[in-house]
């Protein structure tokens, strides 16, 4: 089991970011006045990933239609789509000399195809950068918007990412406008369309699930035909948000990265502090 909840373990600690890659990429986002997830969503390694001058960019806006109860990015009425935001997105790539570009956005239930468009336009103008970056998506499940997951991938992503985020048991408490069978759904489609593009999937641990229900979801992840998987402990981003139920020790992550490889993952990130994006150009 994981260590009690008396306080943050010393496993979880990171030092403030300071250094000077880290203000180099964020002075191109204030610039291009882009969106990150690193900061919408105050994960803890921005510092490591800003200070080596990668970054998550967050497109379709900081608000998000749907309010889970493990996440710090805004809720509620997100404006209108931006028909810039493609080329201030390629313009940092270029600024920050990135070979690896994450992409990744706020659910837009407000929205026909769920933000797909949008998707599809940034890859579309990133592909005419030279040189060109790999690139990854990190979408949102588009709330079933026909057509949407062909409209991305149709533009051929390198890697399409879907997280799953959590157990299935725990959705109505942690992810109530998402469906697990919809979520997995999502994945195993992707998976069907075209063995070129690697299918990524991540779970977020410590907010009530058992070691049984962890591992009944990789099994279904590699199931679905997921190849690169990352694992990672929940930090409760404030008191409105859902509590950590455990911390999960280094360890137990270190033993579910063995387990993963073993059931025919490729790759796994999976230690405290690994999120979805995290060592993504390594995939």
């Amino acid at each position: 089991m994981g260590s009690p909840l008396a306080g943050k373990p010393r496993w979880l600690r990171v030092a403030a970011p300071r250094s000077p890659g880290y203000l180099a990429v964020r002075q191109v986002i204030r610039q291009q006045q882009l969106n990150t997830v690193c900061e919408s969503a105050s994960c803890p390694n921005r510092g490591h990933c800003w200070g080596e001058g990668h970054a998550a960019f967050m497109i379709l806006g900081g608000v998000c239609t749907r309010n889970c109860a493990f996440c710090d990015v805004e809720s509620g009425r997100p404006g209108p789509v931006d028909p810039q935001e493609p080329e201030r997105l390629a313009q940092a790539v270029a600024a920050l000399g990135l070979t690896y570009v994450v992409i990744t956005s706020v659910n837009r239930d407000d929205l026909d195809d769920g933000g797909a468009g949008q998707f599809a336009a940034c890859l579309q103008r990133l592909r005419q950068s030279q040189p060109t970056p790999r690139i990854e998506v990190l979408t949102p499940d588009f709330r079933g918007s026909p057509g949407a997951l062909a409209r991305v991938l149709e533009v051929g992503p390198d890697v399409f990412n879907h997280n799953i985020e959590t157990v299935p048991r725990l959705y109505p408490l942690v992810r109530p406008g998402a469906v697990y069978a919809d979520s997995l759904d999502l994945l195993r489609r992707a998976a069907l369309w075209t063995p070129q593009v690697g299918i990524k999937s991540g779970l977020i641990l410590g907010m009530g699930e058992t070691y049984e229900e962890i591992l009944a979801v990789l099994k279904e992840l590699r199931e679905v035909g997921v190849a690169f998987l990352t694992m990672g402990q929940y930090l409760r981003p404030s008191l409105r948000h859902h509590p950590v139920a455990n911390y999960w020790p280094p360890e137990f992550f270190v033993q579910l990265k063995s387990q993963a490889l073993a059931l025919g993952f490729l790759q796994v990130q999976s230690h405290p502090l690994a999120r979805s994006s995290y060592m993504a150009g390594k995939t």
